[in-house]
């Protein structure tokens, strides 16, 4: 199989803190049910809020399934009812802790890897392009410096740019796992037609 298989892999996050149910995992598993259309094998992965595990599980991710692209959803719990696409990874700057009280040596992902990485994917283009009725989208190019930037950076090294971002609201009335799956389905279909694989 090689890269430009029809397999997208979309990833959410675990609990942490006091998030026990993270909204980044409800809308992937919404997502699933609803598919990207008979074209695309779709998988999805629960990834820790853990800094070497999320990275070893990217890297498996990278080297077995070999998508065509792989996005990540992660929960961006300081914002309302708002969806943010990520433009890039930043290599540096991790000195948070994560869910088992530790952070990468020298705050750094990769040692040998670039300062940023930037997806193939065009967030800005995406953005004009895309609307969810019932919540704003927004594009950013700085996802935070937590394990959702690292996880990000991580992929987009090992996938040579070929990942994609997406930070979604906590849940509420009106921001539901079904709401979020469906929107998470219209943007990754959106995404699918910047890789060419525009369905008929």
């Amino acid at each position: 199989m090689d890269s430009n298989s029809k397999t997208v892999v979309v990833t959410g996050f675990g609990p942490f803190r006091q998030y026990l149910v993270n909204s980044s995992w409800e809308a992937v598993k919404e997502l699933s049910k609803r598919g990207l259309g008979e074209n695309i094998d779709l998988h999805i992965v629960q990834l820790p809020v853990v800094y070497q595990k999320a990275k070893e599980q990217v890297f498996k991710i990278w080297a077995t399934l070999q998508p065509l692209l792989t996005v990540h959803v992660g929960l961006a719990s300081s914002t309302k009812a708002l969806i943010i696409l990520e433009q890039c990874g930043k290599n540096k700057g991790y000195q948070e802790m994560d869910a088992c009280g530790f952070h990468p040596e020298g705050g750094c992902c990769m040692l040998d890897g670039p300062e940023k990485i930037e997806s193939t994917i065009n967030m800005k283009t995406l953005w004009k392009n895309i609307s969810v009725e019932g919540i704003d989208i927004i594009f950013s190019r700085d996802a935070g410096r937590y394990i959702c930037d690292y996880t990000y950076y991580t992929s987009l090294y090992y996938g040579n740019g070929r990942a994609a971002f997406i930070h979604v609201p906590l849940l509420s009335k009106s921001i539901t796992a079904e709401f979020l799956g469906k929107a998470l389905q219209a943007i990754i279909l959106e995404m699918l037609k910047q890789c060419g694989e525009e369905r008929e």
